[in-house]
C-alpha cells in the first residue's frame, strides 16, 4: 500500500488521512508482537504522527492524541524522557472535554503518563501535580464511587508516600478503601491493597498499632484469595512494626515465616529472601546479637551477588545500601562503603533512579569523612549535590543534609569560605523544610557559628551560638554535654570578641574535631577523635 508522492518520496496530503490511522495501527501491531528494534517501531508512529499533523487541519483528532501517547511511550522506553515530555502535555491540550467522555478519558490517561514519565526522571513534585489533575478529571466523569476511580486514588497515595506526604498519602489511601469496600460484598484483592497501603502510610507516621491493624486485616484477605507471596510480603511488614515497637519476639516470629513462605514460592536464593535476611539482620544488631547480625548478613550478600535470572537491578542495589546501613552501624564503615559502591554501579544510570544514586553518593562522602579521606568526600558530596539540584530536589531537607556534610568536607580541606557557602544553603532549606527548631537545623546553626568565628566574623558566630545554646537547653537540659560544649563555645567568643587574629579559633578547632555536626537521613553521626 502505498502513500508516497512519486516525485519527491513524501507522502502524499491527499492520502494522509488514511496514512496516519494505518501506520499508527502498524505501530502499535509491532509493538505486540516484538520487543526488539523499538527505534525502527518509534520512526514509523512518527510517521503516524507527522501524517495526523498535516491532515488534521485543527480538528481534535482522539486518534492523533493516541499516536502522541505511542510516541511518548517509544521515546520512554529509549531512555529519552525529555523528548517524550512536550508530546504528552501536547497530548493533553488536544481533548476537550466538553465534546465527551472519550475526551475526557484521553485527557486523563495523558495527565497519567505524563506523571509516569517526571517519576521517572525523578521530579516528584511535577509528577504529582500531573496525577492530581488525571485524578480529578476522572472524578467529574466516573464519579466518586466509581472502582476505577478508587484504583486511580492509590495509585496517586503511593506517588505522595513516595515524595512522603503522608497526611495526603492517608486521605487518598481512605478515600480508596471507601470505595472498593462499598463495591465489594467480600474482602477482596483491591481492598487488600488498600490496607497494605494505608499500613505502610501509618508506619512511617510512626503509628504503629493502627499500621499493625491494617497489615493484620490485608494479610487475612489475601490469604483468603490465595495470594501466598503477597502474604508473606504482609508478614515482613508485620514484622517491621513489632521491631519498631521493640516487641522482637514477635518480629522474629514474622520474618521466619515470610522467610518459610518465599522459600518455598520464590526458591532459596530469590531476592525475596534475601530481603528477610536483611531485616533479621537489622533486629538482632539492634538487639546487640553481632554475630547473628553479621550471618544474616552475609546470607543476604551471597544471594545479591548472585542473583537468580530476571532480578531486577534496581532490588539487588536497593538491599546492598539496607546490608551497608548494618555494617556502618556496626562500627564497619570500609565494608559498608565497598557495598555502596557496588550499589552505584548496579544502578548505573537507571532512569528514574537519580534520586536515589545521588542519596547513595552522599552516603558515601559521610562514610568518607568518617574515614578521614576529605577530598573523596567533597568529590562524592559534590557529585550527589550536582545530582539533587539536576534533578529539581534542591529545597527537600535531604539535599539541606547533603550540603551540611560537603561544608564538613570543605572545613577539612580549610576552604572555609565554600564551606560556609553550604551551611548557609543548608540552613535555609532546614528552616523551610523542618523548622528553625528541628534538631537537624540546630546541628547546622552549629556548624556555621564555628565557620563564622573561622572567617572573624565573631559577632554572626555569637548570635547563632547564642541561640542554639537558649534551645538546646530548652530541648536537652543544662546537664547535656551538648550544651556544655556549646556554652564553652560561646564562653570562649564573648571573652576574645575584642580580639582579632590573636587566637587559633576555638569553633574551627571543634569543627575539625570530636563535634561536627553531621548527618545522614535525619540521624545524628558521632565523629570520635582518631
Amino acid at each position: 500500500m502505498s502513500m508516497k508522492n512519486e516525485k519527491n518520496g513524501t507522502e502524499d496530503p491527499s492520502k494522509a488521512g488514511y496514512l496516519g490511522p494505518y501506520l499508527l495501527k502498524q505501530a502499535r501491531d509491532m509493538i505486540s508482537t516484538t520487543g526488539e528494534n523499538i527505534q525502527k517501531v518509534l520512526d514509523l508512529a512518527l510517521r503516524a504522527m507527522k501524517s495526523f499533523e498535516s491532515s488534521s487541519k485543527g480538528k481534535k483528532s482522539l486518534e492523533f492524541v493516541m499516536c502522541l501517547h505511542v510516541v511518548a511511550a517509544l521515546n520512554c522506553r529509549l531512555g529519552k524522557y525529555s523528548e517524550a515530555i512536550p508530546l504528552l502535555e501536547r497530548s493533553i491540550e488536544v481533548p476537550d472535554l466538553d465534546v465527551g467522555q472519550n475526551h475526557a478519558l484521553a485527557k486523563f490517561a495523558g495527565c497519567m503518563q505524563l506523571g509516569d514519565t517526571y517519576a521517572m526522571l525523578g521530579q516528584l513534585e511535577n509528577s504529582i501535580l500531573c496525577y492530581t489533575a488525571g485524578l480529578e478529571i476522572q472524578r467529574q466523569v466516573l464519579g466518586e464511587k466509581d472502582t476505577r476511580f478508587g484504583e486511580t486514588c492509590r495509585y496517586v497515595s503511593e506517588a505522595h508516600v513516595q515524595a512522603m506526604q503522608f497526611d495526603e498519602a492517608e486521605k487518598l489511601c481512605q478515600m480508596a478503601l471507601d470505595i472498593h469496600r462499598e463495591n465489594n460484598s467480600s474482602a477482596s484483592p483491591e481492598e487488600a491493597a488498600d490496607r497494605r497501603l494505608l499500613g505502610l502510610i501509618y508506619d512511617s507516621k510512626g503509628d504503629y498499632e493502627a499500621a499493625l491493624e491494617h497489615y493484620v486485616l490485608a494479610g487475612m484477605e489475601m490469604a483468603a484469595n490465595g495470594q501466598e507471596a503477597e502474604v508473606a510480603s504482609i508478614d515482613c511488614n508485620i514484622g517491621d512494626a513489632y521491631l519498631s515497637m521493640a516487641r522482637y519476639d514477635e518480629a522474629i516470629c514474622a520474618y521466619q515465616k515470610a522467610l518459610t513462605m518465599f522459600k518455598s514460592t520464590k526458591g532459596e536464593n530469590h531476592p525475596s529472601v534475601a530481603s528477610v535476611y536483611v531485616r533479621l539482620a537489622d533486629l538482632y544488631n539492634k538487639i546487640g546479637k553481632f554475630r547473628e547480625s553479621k550471618s544474616y548478613c552475609e546470607n543476604a550478600l551471597r544471594i545479591y551477588t548472585k542473583a537468580v535470572p530476571g532480578t531486577h537491578p534496581e532490588e539487588i542495589a536497593s538491599g546492598l545500601v539496607d546490608v551497608s546501613v548494618i555494617y556502618e552501624s556496626m562500627n564497619e564503615p570500609d565494608q559498608a562503603l565497598k557495598l555502596l559502591q557496588k550499589a552505584i554501579k548496579v544502578y548505573g544510570n537507571a532512569p528514574g533512579q537519580q534520586s536515589t544514586i545521588a542519596g547513595i553518593e552522599a552516603q558515601i562522602g559521610v562514610l568518607y569523612y568518617i574515614l578521614g579521606e576529605y577530598m573523596d568526600s567533597y568529590d562524592s558530596l559534590k557529585n550527589a549535590v550536582s545530582k539533587f539540584r539536576e534533578i529539581g530536589e534542591k529545597k527537600s531537607a535531604i539535599f539541606g543534609i547533603a550540603l551540611n556534610q560537603m561544608g564538613l568536607a570543605c572545613v577539612q580541606l580549610y576552604a572555609i569560605n565554600e564551606a560556609a557557602d553550604l551551611f548557609e544553603e543548608a540552613r535555609i532549606i532546614l528552616e523551610t523544610e523542618c523548622g528553625p527548631y528541628h534538631a537537624d537545623t540546630l546541628g547546622i546553626y552549629s556548624n556555621l557559628a564555628g565557620t563564622y568565628d573561622a572567617m572573624g566574623r565573631t559577632d554572626d558566630a555569637i548570635e547563632i551560638l547564642e541561640f542554639v545554646v537558649g534551645m538546646r537547653e530548652e530541648k536537652l537540659g543544662t546537664a547535656n554535654p551538648d550544651v556544655d560544649d556549646e556554652k564553652r563555645r560561646l564562653t570562649e567568643l564573648l571573652k576574645e570578641s575584642g580580639r582579632v587574629g590573636s587566637r587559633k579559633s576555638i569553633s574551627l578547632e571543634t569543627l575539625l574535631g570530636n563535634k561536627a555536626h553531621i548527618f545522614l537521613e535525619n540521624q545524628e553521626i558521632s565523629i570520635l577523635e582518631r
